[in-house]
């Protein structure tokens, strides 16, 4: 029988009704359409799909289980690999990355595996999973992991099972990172990161909050005080950029870090219920093109704004955004802007009035492949609004680096560290994630906290040896 070329629908709330709840855009499959959806799987003897997964998820193994009705041994068979099923399912790139590889999309649409997993993690945890803690020393050798986002959770769970005691220190006081305060509610429930981050702590993970590393400890103290053997840095990127252009210290402007920080760590928008305020406005830019942007576009929306733009210098083509975001966006009611540069933030009695811009057109290639933005002279205007958000990438906090000697970093203050080992200028300290790589994906961080962990576990046998 031919397969079935085309990926089912993931269920999703309707539009014009989600735009105004921050209750989850998609909602999963259920147990026949996951059924029918493993059953497009060609289980190919090279499974090509695996080449483009971090963690190296046996992606066959877990749909032959959703096919034969094995869900324990399905749930099994991810988290063996990953740590964070759930949230993966959700805001991985798969289109970009194991998907990408599936056979079926040469001819139609790729098995939907990111949905599947999904349903898998979602699947274990509405059945009551189990979580049994592996055997450890009394003796184990201590590992401490700075930041318990998505790089550190990963490099945490997997030294855990491999029976190290591990502490992670977390600045905030929610552990998570960006899973936490970056991303949003409606497209990952926070209550499904701390029951992932809970299977974590029944493994034996010790989390301790308001712990800022280069002044609550100096990574020397952790070291040469504290009994910790190794160190894992999975700081990640969360210090804002700027524009640098006339007006971004208005009231009224926002990096998209602390806007989306407010409303979904710090529930902005249950205030006054919630501590925290924020002000939303009645038209706000967004100026990106980047998941962040639609993040904090969608979010304005459901916070009440009446009108919500993306302002972005290059075309849709060039963003990069993923396709999904930006069409559930534009379902909701963003308006784009595209092929639009802003040039000044403009503001009466110290608050934002407007953002003047300038049209462009795509030029030549640039060093990132993408046509590179041209202004079309005598082209600007002024868009009416009242905030301005800058999504336009996160750089590293420079904290770690500046308190820890012999930590060597490259221009942009990034950790340098070995790519396949997360080993850095320091013996015993590895590093991994945005804080080395730059802003990227969840699910880049979490392989990077991987490879740490394996390398971890290989420098402190050869220790004890």
């Amino acid at each position: 029988m031919s397969p079935v070329m085309k990926k089912h629908a993931m269920p999703e709330q309707d539009p014009k009704v989600r735009a105004k709840n921050f209750n989850e855009v998609t909602l999963g499959y259920g147990e026949d359409t996951a059924l029918a959806e493993a059953q497009r799987c060609l289980h190919c003897k090279t499974a090509p799909c695996r080449q483009g997964c971090p963690v190296e998820v046996n992606i066959p193994e877990f749909i032959q289980h959703i096919k034969d009705g094995q869900m324990d041994e399905a749930i099994k068979s991810l988290k063996s690999y990953n740590s964070l099923p759930a949230v993966c399912g959700r805001v991985c790139p798969q289109e970009e990355q194991c998907e990408k590889h599936c056979v079926l999309a040469k001819k139609g649409e790729s098995v939907g595996i990111g949905r599947l997993e999904r349903y898998a993690a979602d699947y274990a945890r509405e059945h009551g999973e189990t979580v049994t803690a592996p055997q450890r020393a009394a003796n184990a050798q201590k590992v401490a992991v700075i930041g318990a986002g998505p790089a550190g959770l990963t490099a945490a769970g997997d030294l855990a099972k491999l029976g190290y005691a591990v502490t992670i220190f977390e600045a905030l006081h929610a552990p998570g990172g960006v899973l936490m305060y970056g991303i949003p509610e409606f497209r990952l429930p926070k209550a499904i990161v701390q029951q992932e981050i809970s299977n974590l702590k029944k493994l034996g993970v010790v989390i301790e909050v308001n712990a800022i590393i280069g002044r609550t400890y100096t990574i020397d103290e952790l070291l040469d005080e504290e009994g910790f053997e190794a160190v894992f840095i999975g700081t990640g990127a969360g210090l804002p950029h700027f524009l640098q252009i006339p007006g971004e210290n208005l009231n009224g402007v926002y990096s998209a870090n602390e806007f989306l920080t407010r409303c979904n760590l710090m529930k902005a928008y249950q205030f006054p219920k919630a501590a925290t305020p924020i002000k939303v406005g009645h038209k706000v830019a967004v100026v990106g093109g980047g998941n962040v942007a639609m993040d904090a576009a969608r979010t304005a929306l459901r916070l009440g704004a009446e009108e919500s733009y993306i302002v972005y210098r290059r075309s849709e083509t060039e963003m990069p955004a993923r396709l999904e975001e930006v069409h559930h966006a534009k379902e909701e009611g963003v308006q784009f802007r595209l092929l639009t540069n802003p040039l000044e933030v403009v503001g009466k009695d110290s608050w934002v009035t407007g953002l003047r811009c300038m049209k462009m057109e795509l030029g030549e290639p640039d060093a990132s492949g993408r046509r590179r933005p041209v202004e079309i002279a005598g082209s600007e205007f002024t868009l009416d609004v009242d905030v301005v958000i800058m999504a336009i990438g996160q750089g590293p906090n420079p904290l770690i680096q500046s308190t820890t000697k012999g930590l060597d970093t490259n221009k942009r203050g990034n950790i340098i560290a070995d790519e396949e080992t997360g080993q850095t200028s320091r013996p015993g300290i590895f590093a991994g994630g945005d804080i080395v790589t730059g802003a990227a994906t969840v699910i880049l961080a979490m392989g990077a906290g991987k490879k740490s962990a394996a390398a971890i576990d290989k420098y402190l046998q050869e220790k004890r040896q």
